[in-house]
């Protein structure tokens, strides 16, 4: 039957039409089990009832056929979420004769239900009209095709179709990855010629192909030069880094010697273009490490920006009018920088992720900002809009209420936002007089205007990996003096702790290519640079030798998992401060601390608490290794709690260790940034927290209005709670208690 499983499957996939997909999928479901009978019923939850929408074998009049949740036996398969196997279906106390159906010829009913995600989108039955029982095969095929279709239906309404409830038409929803709210109308561009739609395409002159090249290498770096410059005054340097990486990747002869190569084998200047760009993608893509995995749409958005200077010297540039919420099929750092700022009210993207550099972009630009929607471009071009960059929402032609509730929201927004960053030079204080020390997660580049980061105590998390990502070589120790040295003169009187080679298995490096099967519990971090003590000693003599300036340098360890491997680690950091002091005596040894991300350091942290001087928390990986689940598998997503009881204790318990061995302790994770997060976290006694630029106004305003008493007091019950959205609800109660639910409500929607 496996056979006629995938044939089926196949077959409906083949169909845009979704109503006629619905018709070939109960036929060939009738054909491959010999019944006379099947019919899809899919679930209408707003009118609570089951509706009809593909049958072979009843005969009814009329439109519309629905059944009732409470009716009949389809109505318990839907209840019961189970299957139901009868051979005399009139015989069971549940069911219900439906005169316009012509049921009376059946006798067997197998009926499954079509679930998705635990949420039963509908029921799917096969009758017959000799009574029999279904066999177990038959049974478990059924269950089997019911499971297959409940992934058609479900993204078939994510398009927009089968949306049986008027409700969830209101709202689509994506990522959310610049916060705030927006609403005005949508306006999508579609005039740019897209990398995905250049075809395989050969010249016979090479040379020419080689100077069309050139000459829109040129004109992308003249390009991201005048936005570099336009956006100078509007964002932080750590946004426009971007800009400067886009320029470093043109400049980089390995990629410049790459597409040339490829036009030298006889390909068109546009079509050499896209194998190399989706090359260097797919390395980015395969990654687990989100921050790092999202560079490859960096890469995508050189390729198309080349692409487009390959087929446009210059291009007339649109004049809007009014703001508009822009709309695309995929959100570029140019695409926000070409856009008159004050023309801009949010941006929707079809494709994208929270991390991307556009999204970094956006929000540093104070731009709402929602990915990863599934939204028909067609329909959507001058319709009124909302956009929600807090929950990851988005409003197509809202009814009076939602945008009467939203304009308030707004209004409220841009209030909260002046008034955080009006005071963001103030010192993190709480009411009762306890300093909270903000850092800074740093990943594109140092911020060479200290004025801009005045906000931030120092660098909490700056990593290094991405230097050795994007070349075809190790980087020298004299390349990565010149990185490190960047970022340690920025920050010339506060600390940054550079974090060592978090590369491996997830994250294979162009020239050492790693296959593994499982690469999360795999070759990463401590373990391949203890594998590599040539490329581990570069690398430490590198930063030391970089901090020789201003001795703010301490040394963070990535997924230390046991004593062995850090006292390797330890020992390669001694024998790096011996041959780097030979070179210049006036280095100091910096601090050594290790990253607390894999749960056996849970245990293990009070036997090398004598070992190290500082510890730093990463609570993604943490929770993921606890909770037993991929943070990047949209399958498992709801699986995924930041505030899981278990993830509450487990802090709870690292930062009681640190502080009876008096142990300098962090968090860098995620949590942090985050205004209820951060909260938690002081309140569970953490007084140094690390986080993205983007959040530091916020969290230093949260912090001068809490009291720590309070916050502990929080702690404590949370610490006890089962269930994690116990402990978000009770933090929620908490803002709402002080005036405070604006940090929050939006996001609550």
């Amino acid at each position: 039957m496996l056979s006629q499983l995938r044939e089926i499957v196949e077959q409906v996939s083949k169909v845009e039409n979704v109503n006629q997909a619905l018709d070939i999928f109960v036929k060939q479901t009738c054909s491959a089990m010999a019944t006379e009978c099947c019919t899809v019923y899919l679930a209408n939850e707003e009118m609570q009832r089951l509706e009809l929408m593909a049958t072979q074998g009843l005969k009814f009049k009329g439109d519309k056929i629905h059944i009732g949740f409470e009716e009949g036996l389809v109505g318990l398969v839907k209840r019961s979420a189970e299957p139901i196997n009868l051979a005399e279906a009139s015989k069971h106390p549940n069911f219900k004769y439906f005169k316009q159906l012509g049921e009376e010829v059946y006798h067997s009913f197998l009926g499954t239900p079509i679930i998705y995600r635990k949420q039963v989108l509908g029921v799917l039955v096969v009758q017959q009209k000799t009574p029999r029982s279904f066999s177990e095969m038959e049974v478990s095929f059924l269950v089997t095709l019911a499971a297959q279709l409940a992934v058609i239906v479900a993204h078939a309404q994510t398009q927009g179709q089968w949306l049986l409830n008027k409700k969830k038409q209101q709202s689509i929803t994506g990522v959310g990855a610049s916060s705030g709210v927006a609403i005005g109308e949508f306006w999508w561009d579609d005039t740019q010629p897209q990398l995905s739609e250049v075809y395989p395409a050969s010249t016979l002159d090479i040379d020419r192909e080689q100077e069309w090249l050139a000459l829109a290498i040129e004109s992308a770096l003249s390009d991201f030069r005048k936005m570099r410059k336009k956006l100078d005054s509007d964002i932080n340097k750590e946004a426009l880094a971007i800009f400067d990486l886009f320029t470093h990747l043109l400049n980089d002869p390995m990629l410049r010697k790459d597409l040339k190569a490829q036009i030298q084998k006889g390909d068109r200047a546009d079509w050499a273009l896209r194998q190399v760009v989706e090359s260097y993608s797919n390395r980015f893509a395969r990654m687990s490490d989100v921050y790092l995995r999202e560079r490859a749409q960096d890469i995508r958005e050189l390729g198309q920006r080349l692409l487009f200077f390959l087929h446009n010297t210059e291009q007339e540039q649109h004049q809007l009018e009014e703001p508009i919420i822009l709309v695309v099929r995929e959100l570029t750092a140019t695409i926000l920088a070409a856009l008159p700022k004050d023309k801009l009210l949010a941006v929707v993207s079809i494709e994208g992720a929270a991390n991307s550099h556009a999204a970094i972009l956006s929000r540093a630009l104070g731009i709402p900002a929602v990915m990863g929607v599934s939204i028909n471009l067609k329909d959507i071009n001058g319709k009124t809009g909302i956009v929600d960059g807090y929950s990851g929402k988005v409003f197509i032609s809202p009814a009076k209420s939602i945008l009467s509730e939203y304009r308030a929201l707004a209004n409220e927004e841009s209030e909260l936002s002046k008034m955080v960053n009006e005071a963001i030079a103030q010192p993190a204080v709480t009411q009762d007089g306890s300093h909270i020390e903000l850092m800074l997660n740093s990943g594109l580049s140092a911020d060479t205007n200290i004025a801009i980061n005045q906000g931030v105590d120092g660098v909490g998390l700056y990593r290094t990996e991405f230097s050795f990502l994007l070349q075809h070589r190790f980087p020298s120790e004299e390349e990565q003096i010149q990185q490190y040295s960047s970022v340690l003169n920025a920050y010339p009187d506060k600390r940054v702790v550079m974090r060592t080679l978090d590369i491996g298995g997830d994250k294979p490096l162009p020239y050492l290519p790693i296959e593994e099967d499982n690469p999360f519990l795999g070759w990463r971090g401590i373990r391949f640079t203890l594998d590599h003590p040539d490329i581990f000693l570069i690398q430490l003599r590198a930063m030391m030798r970089a901090s020789k300036a201003h001795n703010n340098l301490s040394i963070l360890l990535p997924m230390i998992s046991g004593t062995r491997e850090l006292d390797d680690a330890l020992r390669l950091i001694h024998q790096a401060y011996k041959e780097a002091i030979k070179l210049d005596p006036s280095i100091v040894m910096p601090e050594i601390g290790i990253m607390v991300e894999v749960p056996s350091m849970l245990y293990l942290l009070p036997l090398i608490a004598d070992k190290i001087d500082f510890v730093s928390v990463g609570t993604n990986d943490l929770t993921q290794y606890l909770l037993a689940v991929d943070r990047n598998n949209s399958r498992v997503a709801d699986v995924y709690e930041s505030m899981h009881p278990a993830v509450v204790m487990a802090l709870k318990q690292i930062q009681q260790i640190c502080a009876a061995h008096n142990i300098p302790v962090c968090v860098c994770g995620e949590l942090a940034g985050d205004p209820i997060g951060a909260l938690l976290l002081i309140g569970l006694g953490y007084t140094t927290l690390s986080m993205n630029t983007a959040n530091v106004a916020k969290v230093k305003y949260l912090v001068r209005h809490a009291k720590m008493s309070q916050l502990t007091e929080l702690a404590d019950k949370a610490v006890v709670q089962p269930y994690g959205k116990d402990i978000y609800n009770m933090m929620l109660d908490y803002f709402e208690e002080q005036g405070l639910s604006g940090f929050v409500r939006a996001g609550k929607k």
